[in-house]
This record gives structure tokens, C-alpha cells and sequence, in this order.
């Protein structure tokens, strides 16, 4: 499309304004989402990106301004009627029931009633076009992060979308997976519709979108084209400062093992043969270790097998600070000052309906400070709260929300806050800044640096290798339930780690890699 020319808005925004009781989450915001371009939507946790996003499918409706659609104005009183319009939205949480297929998801979320087998075929032609893997009889509880994130892009696309909403779609996917996504919009776009893309990736907007609306504190603040910015400029509009990297951790003693994995197999679901295969792991006070890989090789099951989610048939297959823990259930695991951060905070790590106070009990009822003989000392759990939020700058409207009216971010980081407060000697985090804007994950990066700087071991599984090579230690790889023994990040390399997570059971140093290439 030639630059002098300014392509009509499908869907467009007009002073959009939003109250929840005394908090603006969206103050007079205008934003033109238009044919055959795609559009960056940019801005904190908290900004108001999500509360905007509500406002232009029909989820929430402004207290003041106008939506447009081709031009005329229009209400959407319900999701239903903006997806009969055409537009489609991908949120950052998934909405999938556990129990039903992929295909029967899919079924779901989209009109009429097409037999489960010719909508199953369609699915394969979608995902054979466009790369992004999904097995549509395969039942969605058994899938990772990452896959159900494919399922729920690949329903959207089934809809047949003139203007398609994506809310962080490349957090969970792979390198290779987000460039077949990145194809996919570039076909979408070129067909005259109109894509809005929602991410903190800034390297990914410069490189794939046409504009960028930067929104901060629910207040629009500049229009730019992002191939014209650096991606420090755009996290500056988005902040109002430079945002700062997370620092080297300053040396100190690495000491006993807090975490041993011995010999650790755990069968898998009967189709698949076993989850994990002979794990052995080694993590000391004082060091971060970081596992990468491609989502669905193993990376939930390890978690699972280590938060105690799943029991390990020998007790001491798993031992935490010198105590076999293989047989025990997650809360007699944090007992031993073990806590535990799984990927899917919203559903997992919180109770999306229950207050954030409340949610602090899920993992602290057990200590012994807030709950003593079956009764909630209140005063302490909301001490307790109080300082979580002031500690890890939790924001949100009101007192005490319910854990989904806050934003990703946010949520992120009270349920590291929550963990992180309990004094952990091992604390496991799985995908820690998934879906986080950037001074948000800077943050939890330098935090998780402090607490093993003070003596704790961190391990974190991560499919971001950028943030891994950043502030990790050691890097292992998982790759079909196998991991690799777990090398200093500095006698690696991103080609040694990309071939391990592509099958070869092995991360090589670079003395190993020109010794092959000699």
C-alpha cells in the first residue's frame, strides 16, 4: 500500500471513556483500527489496553464516546454481535474447557452446527496453512500453555475475521511458531482486513506492525510508526522512563544443594509413553537454573512432578534441602520452604473469582502465621496482602478485587510476591514473564536475582531463550520428556541450545562446537 495513502478504519474508537467506581481505566482514548494494516497496541500492565479491547468487542461499554464500524456508528451489546460483525479476539486467557476436545472447543466458539468431523478437517487445513501445530481430537487438559494458545488462534481464524484483536499472541509460541503467525497476518492484512496486536515484544511490533497507539494510565499518548522507533523509544513512551535491564547478580557463595532430581520418570497418558524420561537435576543455593524448550515437551509435567502435584512413585527421586519430598503433596513440599509458581496464573495460581486476599491463603494456609488451628487470623492475612502489593507495586481498582478483574502483569506479580514474601530456600517459576510488559518482567528478574543472591535456589522453565541467556546461571533443555545436563550460560551458545531443543539430548559448549567443526 503506498505510504501516501491512508487506508479507511474498519473499526474505530472515539473518546472512548470507562470508570470502575474511582479508577479511569480508560480516560477519552481514541484509536483507528485500519483495513489492510496491522495496528500495535502498546502500554503497561494496567494501562487500559484490556479495558479498550473489552469496549471494542462488547465485553464492557464505555461510559462515554463512540465505537465505529465501516464508518457508521454502532453499539455491541455483547460479544456474540461483534464476532457477527467480524471481529475476532484472541484474549491473553484462555477460554477452553479442560474436559473437551480441541476440536469440540472449537465447536464451541463458533455459530451454526457443523459435524465434529468436517469442522476437524477444517482445522487441518488451517493449521497445515498456516503452521501453527494443532491435533484436533487430542483433549485440551492435556495440552500445554502453548498449544492451547495455537487452539485458540486457530478458532479465531475459523471465524473468518474482518478486523482480528490479538492479545500477546506470540507469548507462549516458539520462535518458528510466532513466524508462521507473523505469515499469517501478513496474508490477513493483505486481504484487506485489519489486524490489532497486543504485545510486549517491542523487537516483534517494530518488525510486523504499521502503527502503534501507545496508551499510559488509560490515557492515549502518541500514535507512532513503530518501524521508525527503537524498541527503547516505544518502552519509553509506554513507561514515561528508561526502563532498566536486569543487573548481572553480584558474586556471592553458591552453596548445598537445595534441589536434587534423581532418576525422576513419571509415565505419561497412556498415547504418549512416558512424560519424563530418567530426569537428573542439580540446583544450588545461590544460582539461578534456567529450562528451555519448544512447549509440549515436557515442561508442565516436570513442574507438576516437582510442586508435587503429581507424587513420584520413589520418594526420593525428589529432594528438597537434604529431604526426600518425591512423596509428598505440594503443601507439605512448601513446609520445607519450597514455593512454586506454575505458568497458568489465572486458574492455577489464582482463583480467578476469589479476592486477592483470599488467594494469598492458597499457598500460606499452611505456615502456620495466618492459619493456626483451622482459623484465618484475618488481621495477619491482610498485613500480609498489604504488603505483597506494596512490595511488588501490585495495581489495581478498589480494595480487594477478585484476581481476574487484574491486568496479566499485575497478576503476575503479586503471585510471585506471594511466593517470594514465604522466605523460599527453592523457588520454581514456570514461564515468570509470560504475557509482562517490560518493566514489569524486569522487575521480577531482578527479583528472583535477589532472592539467590540471598541464598535461594531459583529454577525457572522459560520458552523466552532471550530471558534465559539474560539472567540464568546454568540453561537446561527438555526436549521429548529428556533434559539436558544444565551448562553455564557462558560456555553455550543460542545454536547449542536451538539444537538441543530440536532433539539432540545434548547442549554443547563452545569448546564442543568447533571441536565438531574441526
Amino acid at each position: 500500500m503506498p505510504d501516501d495513502i491512508t487506508p479507511p478504519a474498519l473499526l474505530e474508537a472515539i473518546g472512548l471513556t470507562k470508570r470502575f467506581g474511582a479508577l479511569v481505566a480508560n480516560d477519552n482514548v481514541s484509536l483507528a483500527i485500519r483495513a489492510g494494516e496491522t495496528h500495535a497496541l502498546l502500554g503497561e500492565n494496567g494501562a487500559g489496553k484490556s479495558t479498550l479491547v473489552k469496549m471494542m468487542c462488547g465485553l464492557l461499554q464505555p461510559d462515554s464516546g463512540e465505537l465505529r464500524f465501516d464508518g457508521a456508528p454502532i453499539v455491541f451489546p455483547d460479544p456474540a454481535t461483534s464476532r457477527a460483525r467480524g471481529i475476532g479476539v484472541v484474549f491473553q486467557h484462555f477460554a477452553l474447557f479442560d474436559a473437551l476436545t480441541v476440536v469440540e472447543n472449537v465447536a464451541l466458539g463458533l455459530p451454526g452446527n457443523e459435524p465434529l468431523g468436517a469442522l476437524a478437517k477444517r482445522i487441518e487445513d488451517c493449521v497445515g496453512r498456516y503452521g501453527l501445530v494443532v491435533e484436533p481430537y487430542r483433549r485440551v487438559g492435556e495440552l500445554s500453555v502453548g498449544e492451547r494458545q495455537r487452539v485458540e488462534i486457530v478458532r479465531c481464524l475459523l471465524g473468518d475475521p474482518r478486523v482480528l484483536i490479538l492479545d500477546e499472541p506470540t507469548s507462549v509460541l516458539t520462535p518458528d511458531e510466532s513466524e508462521a503467525l507473523f505469515r499469517t497476518v501478513d496474508v490477513l492484512t493483505g486481504e484487506g482486513r485489519a489486524v490489532l496486536f497486543i504485545s510486549h515484544k517491542l523487537d516483534e511490533v517494530r518488525r510486523l506492525c504499521h502503527r502503534a497507539t501507545v496508551l499510559r494510565g488509560g490515557r492515549f499518548i502518541a500514535e507512532v510508526d513503530p518501524k521508525k522507533e527503537t524498541a527503547a523509544s516505544l518502552a519509553r513512551l509506554m513507561v514515561g522512563a528508561e526502563v532498566p535491564r536486569t543487573p548481572r547478580i553480584v558474586a556471592h557463595e553458591i552453596g548445598a544443594p537445595r534441589l536434587l532430581v534423581k532418576n525422576l520418570t513419571v509415565p505419561g497418558d497412556g498415547s504418549r509413553g512416558s512424560a519424563l524420561h530418567d530426569i537428573n537435576l542439580e540446583i544450588r543455593a545461590g544460582e539461578i537454573v534456567g529450562i528451555a524448550g519448544v512447549a509440549g515437551n515436557g515442561q508442565t509435567a516436570l513442574f507438576n512432578a516437582l510442586s508435587g502435584e503429581r507424587l513420584a512413585r520413589d520418594p526420593e527421586s525428589i529432594v528438597i534441602d537434604t529431604v526426600p519430598a518425591g512423596a509428598l503433596g505440594p503443601t507439605a513440599r512448601r513446609a520445607l520452604k519450597a514455593g512454586f509458581v506454575p505458568e497458568e496464573r489465572l486458574g492455577h495460581a489464582a482463583a480467578p473469582d476469589m479476592r486477592l486476599s483470599d488467594n494469598v491463603l492458597l499457598t500460606t494456609h499452611g505456615d502456620g502465621a495466618i492459619v493456626r488451628h483451622g482459623v484465618i487470623r484475618r488481621s495477619v492475612l491482610q498485613s500480609t496482602f498489604a504488603e505483597i502489593v506494596k512490595r511488588f507495586d501490585v495495581r489495581f481498582g478498589g480494595r480487594d478485587p477478585k484476581a481476574r478483574r487484574l491486568s496479566g502483569g499485575n497478576l503476575q506479580k503479586f503471585v510471585i510476591g506471594r511466593e517470594v514474601l514465604r522466605e523460599p530456600v527453592l523457588i520454581i517459576v514456570d514461564q515468570p514473564t509470560w504475557g509482562v510488559d517490560a518493566a514489569a518482567a524486569a522487575f521480577i528478574r531482578t527479583t528472583l536475582r535477589a532472592k539467590a543472591a540471598e541464598g535461594c535456589a531459583v529454577l525457572v522453565i522459560s520458552q523466552d531463550l532471550d530471558e534465559l541467556i539474560e539472567f540464568t546461571d546454568r540453561i537446561a533443555v527438555m526436549c521429548e520428556g529428556h533434559l539436558t545436563e544444565p551448562v553455564p550460560v557462558a560456555e553455550t551458545s543460542r545454536e547449542a541450545i536451538g539444537l538441543a531443543m530440536g532433539g539432540a539430548h545434548s547442549a554443547p559448549s563452545h569448546a564442543e562446537e568447533h571441536a565438531h567443526a574441526v
